[in-house]
């Protein structure tokens, strides 16, 4: 043979195809997607249908009963567009109401951890501004699943192993989601009829099923049940939102996220800090790029924690925490040689828990970047009464502390940890998302350096190590142990608390990639191994333009 296999550290090629492309953490979602991309379906029509079939195979991390946000890319203008699909607070619950029922923080599940899903209601603007194929179209896949059952994969499996605890202490929970007080087994085909039957009104009723009718009465009864204060107005009078992106400039690529109430920020405020001192002077996995990389995080998360909460409640300094000067600032806290432990926010002003992400793109140049979650693995534990879906425990994130940015109050959206992402350069558009909690913003600012500093396509981005930090202050870090050793020992003799995980932590989240290049008008996908899924490219038209064929003589039949 003179051919030779490659010599490379990834396992995973990227897709490549001149039509469209879905990647989501579960391969029959990626592929519901792709059907719908194959039926003359835009990007948008294959984000919903993929991220509605994902509710039904993976219910741990999303459903109708979460938010959603997007970073849209129109094709044809280039122009990005914002959508935050993140639900509120009900007008009853208040911080006087949770201290009369004995809670002095707020709770993170149960009925008082519950906002209002955002998620249907974003589907719908989505699809009225940027859809092509009928509404009802899009929730085939997933009512086929929820009705005729999926075969339950390996990561997938084991949350909801791990969740068992939860589901046991709902009733609806165990009913729908155990079989004989057991979660169903690796490659157990697995049923849920109840969600078949909410997805089905959606389908033929739009968001007034969800919002306003007979899903929202059983969402409601569920609240009364359980002595929550959820109240028909705060379904009723929900509505998502659209929004411009926040961006900012990394070593000649444009970076996307949205504003607040998300942690979009955080990840710009990063790469900004990380841009004084680039990472591309070090070895990738070096401990001079990991040291810098660990430093911009705790000060651009320090900031996360004090600045961010709900814009239409008080003025969040964005712009100033995303200039390049104030970076410079809090760049020059970072020691080279010694890790800090804990880092005050700065001043930026002027001076006078589970998620899923999946991504699409298609062959007209439009790309979709999208994160949907019900928060911790089943949400508040709560299956709302007759429908099969958790309610997600989002709430669970504001704050009691009088005056903070993200103090509860009615009618208010938590603080989330949810966020999409985007990045361009000429003629090469990436729509990008990494899941995990706090995880996704310093996921986000690792993944653009591998491909601004270290040349990585985006396959390789997503598979690379990736240290996390789930707090806000400390030296702790955990990372992979796909690090060098020698990377490791450095970095504790800087003084940092190295905690070693797994080759493909999930601790470290889980992600997804599409790219267009827009000279080529080739598409491009990347799915990441710590998740079960799969980037899918839409079928070629083979069938359809391949001739019939010709009468078979006696000679060439076989």
């Amino acid at each position: 043979m003179t051919a030779f296999s490659q010599d490379r550290w990834h396992a995973r090629s990227m897709v490549i195809s001149q039509r469209g492309i879905v990647a989501t953490s579960q391969t029959l979602a990626s592929q519901a997607g792709a059907m719908v991309l194959a039926r003359g379906g835009s990007a948008v029509d294959a984000a919903i249908a993929a991220n509605a079939a994902l509710g039904a195979v993976e219910p741990m991390m999303n459903g109708i009963g979460g938010d959603l946000f997007v970073i849209y890319r129109d094709g044809k203008t280039g122009k990005l567009h914002g959508l935050n699909a993140s639900g509120w607070s009900p007008k009853a619950l208040t911080t006087e109401f949770l201290k009369k029922a004995g809670h002095y923080s707020m709770p993170n599940d149960g009925i008082h951890s519950v906002t209002v899903p955002g998620c249907v209601d974003g589907w719908e603007k989505l699809h009225n501004k940027f859809g092509r194929l009928p509404w009802a179209d899009l929730f085939a896949p997933a009512i086929y699943y929820a009705r005729h059952g999926f075969p339950v994969t390996e990561l997938i499996q084991g949350s909801w192993q791990g969740a068992l605890g939860k589901l046991q202490a709902d009733s609806n929970a165990r009913r729908v989601f155990l079989r004989d007080g057991k979660p169903p087994a690796l490659g157990e085909v697995f049923r849920n009829p109840e969600l078949a039957s909410a997805l089905d009104l959606i389908a033929k009723g739009g968001p007034s099923a969800f919002y306003r009718g007979p899903i929202a009465k059983s969402l409601l009864a569920t609240s009364r049940r359980l002595n929550g204060v959820l109240a028909a107005d705060d379904l009723a009078q929900f509505q998502s939102e659209w929004i411009d992106p926040i961006q900012t400039t990394y070593r000649g690529w444009k970076v996307a996220e949205l504003p607040p109430n998300g942690q979009g920020l955080a990840a710009l405020e990063m790469l900004n800090i990380m841009e004084r001192s680039p990472a591309g002077d070090h070895e990738a996995l070096s401990a001079d790029a990991l040291h810098l990389k660990i430093e911009a995080q705790k000060l651009a998360y320090a900031d996360l924690a004090r600045f961010v909460g709900d814009p239409r409640f008080g003025p969040v300094p964005v712009a100033e925490l995303l200039s390049k000067s104030y970076a410079a600032q809090r760049a020059k806290l970072i020691d080279p040689e010694k890790a800090a432990c804990s880092f005050q926010h700065g001043n930026p002003l002027p001076s006078a828990g589970d998620t899923i992400y999946l991504s699409a793109s298609d062959k007209d140049g439009n790309v979709v970047s999208l994160i949907q979650s019900i928060y911790l693995s089943f949400g508040s534990g709560i299956v709302v009464d007759d429908y099969g879906f958790h309610l997600h425990n989002r709430g669970g994130l504001f704050v009691l502390d009088k005056g903070h940015p993200n103090e509860l109050l009615p009618r208010k959206r938590p603080f989330h940890t949810i966020i999409p992402a985007y990045m361009e350069k000429d003629n090469l558009h990436i729509g990008f998302g990494i899941m995990g909690g706090l995880n996704q913003a310093q996921a986000h600012a690792q993944f653009v350096s591998y491909i601004a500093d270290h040349g990585m396509n985006i396959q390789q981005a997503m598979e690379a190590p990736r240290f996390t930090k789930l707090n806000f202050s400390g030296c702790d870090v955990m990372l992979e142990d796909r690090f060098p050793a020698a990377s490791i020992e450095q970095l504790r003799g800087r003084g940092h608390w190295v905690q070693m995980q797994g080759p493909f932590s999930s601790w470290m989240g889980g992600g997804q990639a599409v790219m267009y290049d827009s000279k080529g008008k080739v598409n491009y996908g990347a799915s990441d191994a710590r998740k079960d899924g799969a980037a899918v490219p839409e079928p070629d038209g083979y069938f359809q333009d391949a001739k019939p064929p010709g009468p078979v003589s006696h000679q060439t039949r076989r």
